[in-house]
């Protein structure tokens, strides 16, 4: 008989014995070992390629969520806190909640506005089904008449000043900062100060970030080499910011100290308490361009010659920016032609040496004039003005002063650092087109 029949019949006999210990119908003690035998069998078996195949399967799932996770948080710092910075920047974001079930109620506070007053919160308990607002829990936001401070304050900054004479250094102690206005959602904010010692903006100092406060102790000390007699022309000017690591710094406000010789212990070591003022924009910060104008009246040539600009505003999340110079010709309100520079690659420094020709008649000079913006290219959306300058016989101070000196001296390239002001126009895309463009000069009207 062949083996493989012979465990066939020895396999069918051992189940019928099996089937016959189950029912009782024979009575040995191997019963159970037959019993137990064919259970195991029946159970289903797991290799080891199995387990390792589930073990596998938990794993990339633990890891796919963990990369959505993280996704998740870059994406709210990245898109909606520089837009919600974007669309409420003079609203001190945050949510107070009433107690019990109500619903939270968002309280909207601009320091800036001088008619704001305790009692508008007062008026709120009129309204049912929103609980009761208690004003005074609202008093640092407010303008509060007992501590003096103004409606546009954002603050307090301490700090003293020294003047040493062996080393003909201005010695600047910031000490602290008092009543920030939370610039995040947690209610708090991470400041830092930045220090300039005008007109020069080159040395510049600051100070450490602070974590999650509004009453930073920052207690450190910067020196500024400057002559006692040069004191009178210079400003100290301080800038608060608050620190974003995914966007860009919000400006909580300015302090600027002047007329050094007129502090009552100076130049003696000097305490100094001063309110923190709002701005919309801190000018300091936007740079300075270096260009020269040279006009050839029997030509009808004017040439715009951009050489560098230098500390300029950083612009990208790097701390750098790409900039470019973008050069309008203007007549009355019109944009008749435009000339741009190369773009500069992450800095703050940039050198052009680039030329830029516009042909404008002898009879025409006069009714023309140069709006000029420094630019950030980026790859993706468009293009953000660092700052702009306007020369020509109807620009301000300087701009108007360096367009006559052209014209007084003809074939002569004339130069001058030009300070960059902040654009108050409709965004990158609109500078220089008001009122639409042509490409032709008007002609003087006649006599």
């Amino acid at each position: 008989m062949p083996a493989e029949r012979e465990d066939e019949i020895c396999q069918k006999a051992l189940e019928l014995l099996s089937d016959l210990c189950s029912k009782g119908e024979v009575q040995d003690d191997n019963c159970l070992d037959f019993i137990y035998y064919f259970r195991d069998l029946a159970r289903p078996r797991y290799t080891d390629s199995d387990v390792s195949v589930s073990l596998l399967s938990l794993l990339v799932t633990t890891c796919g969520l963990a990369l959505f996770s993280v996704s998740l948080f870059v994406s709210w710092k990245l898109c909606w806190v520089p837009l919600s910075g974007r669309f409420l920047p003079d609203v001190h974001k945050g949510a107070h909640f009433l107690g019990g079930d109500q619903l939270p109620v968002l309280i909207e506070m601009n320091l800036s506005n001088p008619d704001f007053n305790p009692a508008q919160f007062q008026r709120q308990d009129s309204l049912s089904g929103l609980g009761r607002i208690k004003p005074e829990l609202y008093k640092q936001r407010s303008v509060d008449a007992e501590d003096g401070r103004h409606a546009d304050s954002c603050g307090r900054l301490h700090f003293v000043l020294k003047f040493d004479f062996d080393l003909e250094q201005l010695i600047v102690k910031i000490y602290k900062a008092q009543d920030l206005p939370a610039k995040d959602f947690t209610g708090t904010s991470d400041p830092y100060v930045k220090i300039y010692l005008l007109p020069d903006r080159k040395n510049k100092h600051q100070t450490k970030v602070h974590r999650k406060t509004l009453n930073p102790v920052f207690d450190e000390v910067f020196l500024f080499p400057v002559a006692y007699a040069e004191l009178s022309s210079r400003k100290l000017h301080f800038s608060v910011y608050d620190f974003d690591r995914f966007s860009r710094h919000d400006l909580i406000g300015q302090v600027v100290v002047d007329n050094f010789l007129d502090l009552a212990d100076f130049p003696r070591e000097t305490k100094l308490c001063r309110d923190i003022q709002y701005v919309t924009s801190d000018n300091v910060d936007l740079g300075e361009l270096m260009f020269s104008l040279c006009y050839l009246p029997t030509a009808g040539r004017l040439t715009i010659t951009m050489i560098k600009a230098r500390n300029l505003k950083a612009m990208d999340i790097t701390g750098a920016s790409d900039p470019y110079v973008k050069v309008s010709l203007m007549c009355d309100g019109r944009r008749l032609k435009k000339r741009k520079t190369s773009t500069k690659r992450n800095t703050l420094n940039p050198v052009y040496n680039e030329a830029i020709v516009f042909d404008v008649p002898p009879e025409n000079i006069d009714q023309i004039s140069l709006l000029i913006a420094v630019m950030d290219y980026d790859r993706v959306g468009h293009n953000e003005v660092i700052g702009v300058c306007k020369v020509g016989s109807e620009a301000e101070t300087l701009g108007r002063d360096h367009w006559n000196e052209m014209l007084t001296y003809p074939r002569k390239p004339i130069a001058h650092w030009h300070p960059l002001i902040e654009w108050v126009g409709q965004g990158a895309v609109g500078i220089g087109s008001q009122g639409g463009s042509t490409n032709s000069l008007k002609t003087p009207p006649s006599p």
